[in-house]
């Protein structure tokens, strides 16, 4: 039995029903770094911290007749070194009751327990940055948040000016330091402590602060003790404090602070968690220096505010993370927010659910400094109310950071209202109209009308998804409508923002034409544009709906016969070889690339970027020349 014991791999003790120890195999020997001399006999609390919540536990489920499973108790090794164990005990039983031993069997958790402690703190630390509104609101939540989440004791924000944020006279290199906020658990009493703190000043390079300070990189110290800081390493030591580490609020070259951390353990070095408070350090610098960019556009904004605040348009500017930075009294008239409320709400609260995704996607990407059209959206007044609005939005960047978006919008609901009413009073024309018509006139019209037209120069494109038949194959019916539908429906807002006009889709394939019926000038241009914004629509869907999907593009321009199909419903037919050339230019084009012909390319080519690729085959006109879209110049 005793061989059994000694080859396993988890800890095991056997104690009394005192709790003395009077087993311990070589696991747990090892493990916690004591001999077994050194635990023969010993009570079990010379590695519990707190063995009368177990052995209480242990007693509860003895008089059920039940083993104990999985409890989770602090231990220590030989070294004081805090390790996280989960215990299943069982009572071993004799026949002289009230002399049970007790078996204990554990397993070390403690890494499960470190890696749940830095999702928590990670995921806590970035709702703080998200919903604080000011950065002296968000200096003590993010020093208490750490040392609750990780487990230490105390904490200390020091800086080399009164405020955070505010720029160093000098070069850094001779920065004084002083601690502006301290945030203690209350199980330390760390009074004096944190008076000598508060008095305590240190350059460049001296004490752990200093240190930090000058290397710019997270630093660990095992035991304070041992540092050799004269100043604050005895009084640590006097309140219980051993190990601490701190990192830098490092924004690229600039530091604006250094935050540092105490416990009442000795803790060995631990890289990871280094790793990921210096990234925690660059995030609060960002949200430090995005506080400060909206603080200085707020201002500059005040001598706007008089103009802003007399126009009929409704105005808004919202910070990175959406909320409100200013409204101007249109904004407030229409939707019925009193000041107090806004400053509360995000831009989202207020955009009717039908639009909120896709202004969230326009939110995005013009914060990733894209120059967007026109917008359309609705918003949801307090009183439920549905108003339409138009007009464009625009974004703010100081140092490369966006700071804030301002948008400037139409109230279009009665004017909606009024086409919507002229569009059903046409139709009801219409239908009136063929219900008089002689029967003799209207029938044949109806039947054979086909309107032919020859239109001259249209722009023509065909986009087509690639592995559509291999995708179908792996999703239901329903599914793959529902995708094609999605992406389609990003394709039909673009033709129709660009003045375009879709002439069918088939499957998987898609056609545009430019300059035809209505007959847009820049209709090449118009064309081109909306090829580069595909592209980018197709790889936004992809990321939100964690698909593969790639599109091949091809364009063309030249003259085209069109005719009319449906006279009640007006719906085009084209025909001749600029139709059969764009299909060719697609269907022989690059995957995920947009393929041209020459007159595109000289139509375009001081406007858009190009790369000249090659010739491909067109039956009937033999090899043409083609080129690849790369983008917009300038």
């Amino acid at each position: 039995m005793d061989q059994v014991i000694n080859a396993m791999v988890d800890p095991l003790f056997i104690t009394n029903n005192l709790g003395e120890i009077k087993k311990a195999n070589c696991a747990a020997q090892q493990f916690f770094g004591f001999s077994e001399e050194e635990l023969i006999n010993k009570p079990i609390s010379l590695i519990i911290d707190d063995e009368q919540v177990l052995i209480e536990a242990i007693q509860q489920h003895s008089f059920f007749h039940k083993n104990l499973q999985n409890l989770e108790v602090v231990c220590r090794t030989k070294t004081r070194e805090k390790r996280l164990i989960a215990f299943s005990c069982s009572v071993i039983p004799k026949k002289i009751k009230g002399l049970e031993d007790i078996l204990y069997i554990g397993r070390d958790i403690t890494d499960r327990q470190q890696r749940e402690q830095r999702t928590s703190a990670q995921y806590a630390i970035t709702r703080i940055l998200s919903e604080s509104q000011t950065v002296k609101q968000v200096i003590p939540q993010i020093l208490q948040s750490i040392c609750q989440n990780l487990g230490w004791d105390l904490g200390e924000l020091w800086i080399a000016s009164q405020y955070i944020g505010t720029s160093v006279q000098g070069h850094s290199l001779n920065a004084v330091l002083r601690c502006v906020e301290i945030w203690s658990s209350r199980v330390i009493s760390a009074r004096e402590f944190k008076a000598i703190t508060w008095q305590t000043t240190y350059r460049a390079g001296v004490g752990l602060p200093g240190r930090i300070w000058i290397r710019r990189l997270p630093l660990w110290i095992q035991d304070i003790t041992e540092d050799g800081d004269q100043r604050r390493s005895q009084p640590a030591a006097e309140v219980g404090l051993h190990a601490a580490f701190g990192f830098p609020i490092l924004d690229d070259s600039e530091i604006l602070g250094v935050m540092v951390f105490f416990s009442r353990d000795v803790q060995p070095k631990d890289k990871d968690l280094l790793q990921m408070v210096g990234s925690i350090g660059s995030q609060i610098a960002q949200f430090i220096k995005r506080k400060q960019a909206e603080d200085a556009l707020v201002e500059s904004e005040e001598r706007y505010r008089d103009l802003f605040e007399n126009a009929n348009d409704l105005i808004q500017c919202v910070n990175a993370s959406g909320r409100f930075l200013y409204v101007n009294r249109a904004w407030r008239e229409a939707l019925g927010y009193s000041e107090a409320e806004i400053m509360n709400m995000n831009v989202f609260d207020i955009i009717h659910p039908e639009f909120k995704q896709d202004c969230l996607q326009r939110f995005y990407r013009v914060l990733s400094g894209e120059k967007i059209g026109q917008v359309k959206a609705a918003f949801v007044t307090k009183d439920s109310q549905k108003i339409f609005i138009e007009g464009n939005i625009n974004c703010k960047f100081v140092e490369g950071y966006p700071v804030a978006t301002r948008g400037i919008f139409r109230n279009i609901t009665q004017r909606l209202a009024a086409e919507e009413a002229l569009r059903h009073q046409q139709e009801e024309t219409e239908r009136l109209l063929l219900n008089i018509l002689p029967a003799a006139i209207s029938k044949p019209l109806k039947e054979a009308a086909k309107i032919v037209e020859d239109v001259g120069d249209v722009t023509v494109l065909f986009a087509d998804i690639v592995g559509f038949s291999e995708i179908a194959a792996s999703m239901s019916a329903i599914q793959l409508v529902n995708l094609l539908n999605s992406i389609f429906s990003t394709f039909d807002r673009l033709t129709k923002e660009h003045g375009l006009e879709r002439i069918k889709t088939i499957d998987d394939a898609y056609m545009v034409v430019g300059g035809f019926p209505t007959r847009r000038r820049d209709h090449a241009q118009a064309m081109a544009q909306m090829a580069l914004q595909m592209q980018t629509a197709i790889a936004l869907f992809n990321t939100e709906n964690k698909q593969n999907f790639s599109i091949r593009i091809g364009i063309h321009t030249g003259s085209v016969v069109a005719g009319v199909i449906d006279f009640q419903r007006i719906t085009y037919n084209l025909w001749e070889d600029t139709i059969n050339i764009a299909h060719c230019i697609e269907y022989q084009g690059v995957v995920g690339k947009i393929q041209v012909t020459e007159d595109i390319y000289k139509s375009l080519c001081n406007k858009f970027l190009f790369k000249k690729w090659g010739e491909i085959e067109v039956q009937g006109k033999g090899k043409i020349t083609t080129y690849l879209l790369i983008g917009r110049k300038g």
